[in-house]
């Protein structure tokens, strides 16, 4: 039986390997374009929620007489909800698909963006009714809960999408985009943050919300995934509409088609992702995500105000230079993702987190992947990412107090074991079809 698996796998591989299809050259559509631009509006919102309790740190520990322990709890709460988020995130997003689990992720995090800004409201309401746990923490935690659902979830499916959606050719390009909009939104969060109040900061991040609710109701369903529910009409009037109306479909349509079913029938279970096929590709998924964690990156985003202000410079002129050195890295990381490959990339890590460690690794998820694993595999490597964050963002604010150079030596330490991971386990996604990849990483 398993070398039957292999056989047909290795068929697959070379399969995918021999044929030209259509895809090879499809350009960028209107549609590609635009489906794209309404995903991303959710990597906005995960920026602007990584970023908000850097500005806000000040507002909200004046106003609310916190110490350092509670605000350290206010940091890193968010990745609690990304942990709940993470763990519905597998199943949401094979039942109701990439639009309705964005969908669902941009309602909660439309709500948790007006609680905060409403916080105050809430707490009076909640210390009436006499709840055990003091009413502005069971509000803002809670709010933050459902909010950073969003990260837990749409971390994953964004690029997912994304990629389900472009041509290979074009693949890399548009799924590290996502990073570009995350620090898009850090960038915009610590620029709006040094005018306004933190409430109205809350208010400002429900913005990209409500734009991608609205433009999801115009963009198709990921054909990979209408192919998994075995919806072959569908199928090609979703690729016919991504790919031009001009466009030969036929043979990238029969390859969707031919693997999806081909992945299917090997996995029944969710417990048949840990079958040693896929050990290569959860290694590479979880590997990236957790050293990503490890070596501070969400940490000193939450955290940056107080960072410059222990440094003895102004939290002001170091938020808005942050916000303006990581543009145009990741836009660069952006234009060659698709040129130089994702290795190199990755590999320059130490050089600037925002052109290598900070978005790919959720590119290289969305290709790795079978479509049949995909769900459960997100939702292991997102609790993987968010579990380290957790860790990370809670003790950051201590291990400062207790020693700034041990702190920061500790996570150049991990760059450095990130590149000798990558160098040995990562392999390179480029110019190849989803397929090819996915064949390729679980042969035997």
């Amino acid at each position: 039986m398993e070398e039957d698996k292999v056989l047909l796998t290795r068929s697959m591989l070379e399969e995918a390997k021999c044929k030209t299809t259509s895809q090879n050259g499809s350009p960028a559509t209107i549609c590609v374009v635009y489906s794209a631009m309404v995903a991303l509006c959710g990597s906005l919102c995960i920026g602007y929620i990584l970023g908000y309790s850097s500005p806000a740190e000040a507002g909200i520990i004046e106003d609310l007489d916190l110490s350092v322990a509670a605000y350290s709890v206010f940091g890193s709460i968010v990745t609690i909800g990304g942990l709940v988020g993470g763990l519905a995130n597998g199943m949401i997003i094979d039942l109701l698909g990439r639009r309705g689990s964005m969908w669902i992720s941009e309602i909660f995090s439309l709500a948790g963006w007006f609680s905060i800004a409403y916080a105050k409201l809430i707490q009076e309401a909640m210390l009436v009714t006499e709840c055990l746990v003091a009413g502005f923490w069971k509000a803002l935690a809670g709010v933050c809960v459902c909010t950073a659902s969003l990260c837990g979830s749409c971390n994953t499916k964004i690029p997912v999408y994304i990629a389900e959606i472009t041509p290979k050719g074009l693949r890399g390009r548009f799924t590290s985009a996502n990073q570009l909009m995350v620090s898009l939104g850090i960038s915009l969060i610590y620029f709006t943050g040094n005018l306004v109040s933190w409430r109205t900061l809350a208010a400002f991040g429900a913005i990209p919300s409500l734009l991608q609710i609205f433009g999801l109701f115009f963009v198709p369903e990921s054909p990979r995934w209408l192919a998994q529910l075995g919806k072959h009409k569908e199928l090609e009037a979703a690729l016919q509409l991504l790919r031009g109306k001009d466009a030969d479909i036929s043979q990238e349509a029969t390859d969707i088609i031919h693997f999806t079913e081909t992945f299917q029938k090997q996995t029944k279970r969710v417990l048949d992702l840990f079958q040693w096929r896929y050990a290569h590709s959860l290694t590479i998924g979880v590997g990236l995500l957790v050293l990503q964690q490890l070596a501070g990156s969400n940490a000193i985003v939450s955290y940056s105000s107080s960072i410059f202000t222990d440094a003895g410079f102004s939290s002001s002129i170091g938020t808005i230079s942050m916000a303006i050195i990581q543009i145009p890295s990741v836009t660069l990381s952006m234009l060659l993702t698709d040129k130089l490959g994702r290795r190199p990339l990755l590999l320059g890590y130490c050089v600037a987190i925002t052109s290598g460690m900070g978005g790919l690794p959720w590119v290289i998820i969305s290709e790795i992947f079978p479509i049949n694993v995909k769900g459960s595999a997100g939702s292991l490597v997102t609790m993987a990412n968010f579990s380290s964050s957790l860790i990370v963002t809670f003790t950051f604010k201590f291990m400062m107090e207790w020693s700034s150079a041990v702190t920061f030596s500790i996570f150049s330490g991990v760059c450095g074991l990130t590149v000798v991971f990558i160098a040995k386990l990562v392999p390179e996604t480029k110019g190849r079809s989803l397929e090819e990849i996915q064949a390729s990483i679980t042969e035997i």
